[in-house]
């Protein structure tokens, strides 16, 4: 597979799926709906916990994936931007973390593997999504103890750890580390990933890297520059290193470009669905995402291509429309005597 992979990114722009929380969303689930039979009874609520319903209901997360397939996605996210130890302590669900990842992973394997026979010619490709965490080992959460942190290096690595074993084992073909806003954070992943393969002898999988810029200054919540935080995280040697989340694909443009110059492995990007208005929403109408990510692909400046926040089927649809008859970005040819020396 992880040939098969390589393979496709040669030939052609890969895309990737958009906004799981956003089709979630659109299905009006009750707190009834998220706890099933199976958590009628749990003493907290539970509503809001989209990565619950990958066991309570994963007949919608199942469709949700074979809507984005349909609409041209190669490489499908996982449900499990929340399923870890830490994570799920919000619900009282930590124990559930292991579980999670497995369930979510079978629901995009299984839709993945239906289209993928349908047309062989064009496999389609799992991505276990491992999201930032709701703490920070780089930033303290008290403002007046600037050195505080609710979290240790060792604990965030645990977690992922966790995650990470359950995503392999339920059969996803990548590792998306993804909507990363520190670079700590991102690093424990990456150790996490690492390690678990190597303790426990088996082929490591792809690993893409997808980083969050926050606002017009260029830099991570962390504080970081784009380069420094390529320069942070190539030590993984990703498949693939991006940007999604947080910024329209207008606002991201000049990042993507930047990216596009520096990077030795592949490049992804899947921004919102333009900013949110002032009720949360997101306004930005698929010809209008696709038309901007055309203009990337146009200039060459990327391999992987899809929507974060907002972003729906349709949106998928329209840009995997746009970028089909452009090359992928080529990949640098590096001097190897540079880099011995």
């Amino acid at each position: 597979m992880k040939k098969t992979l390589h393979k496709c990114l040669e030939e052609r722009i890969l895309i990737i799926d958009g906004a799981m929380g956003t089709m979630i969303q659109r299905h009006k689930l009750t707190e009834a709906d998220y706890r099933g039979d199976r958590f009628a009874q749990w003493h907290t609520d539970v509503k809001g916990n989209n990565d619950l319903l990958s066991i309570t209901q994963p007949q919608i997360i199942t469709d949700i994936h074979k809507q984005y397939l349909e609409a041209g996605a190669d490489i499908i996210e996982t449900n499990t931007f929340s399923s870890t130890s830490i994570a799920q302590a919000d619900y009282d669900m930590q124990s559930l973390a292991y579980e999670l990842n497995t369930a979510s992973a079978k629901c995009a394997r299984d839709a993945a593997d239906e289209y993928t026979l349908k047309d062989q010619a064009k496999p389609r490709f799992v991505a276990g999504a491992i999201g930032p965490l709701n703490k920070t080992l780089s930033l303290s959460p008290d403002v007046n103890n600037p050195g505080y942190r609710a979290v240790t290096f060792d604990e965030v690595a645990a977690a992922y750890t966790e995650q990470v074993k359950g995503l392999v084992d339920g059969g996803v073909d990548i590792l998306l580390i993804e909507t990363i806003f520190d670079t700590l954070n991102a690093k424990a992943a990456i150790y996490a990933i690492k390690k678990y393969f190597r303790d426990n002898k088996r082929s490591e999988l792809p690993i893409m890297i997808s980083g969050t810029i926050t606002d017009a200054s260029g830099r991570t919540l962390s504080g970081q520059t784009l380069e420094a935080f390529y320069t942070s995280v190539m030590h993984a040697n990703p498949l693939s290193i991006g940007l999604n989340c947080a910024l329209g694909a207008s606002e991201m443009r000049p990042h993507i470009e930047e990216l596009s110059q520096i990077a030795a492995c592949y490049t992804s990007a899947y921004p919102n669905a333009g900013l949110p208005n002032a009720f949360g929403e997101y306004d930005e109408q698929p010809h209008q995402t696709a038309h901007i990510i055309e203009e990337w692909a146009k200039e060459g400046f990327v391999n992987i291509v899809g929507g974060c926040c907002g972003t729906t089927p349709d949106h998928i649809k329209h840009i995997a429309e746009e970028v089909k008859d452009f090359r992928p970005r080529a990949l640098p040819v590096l001097d190897t005597e540079l880099a011995e020396q």
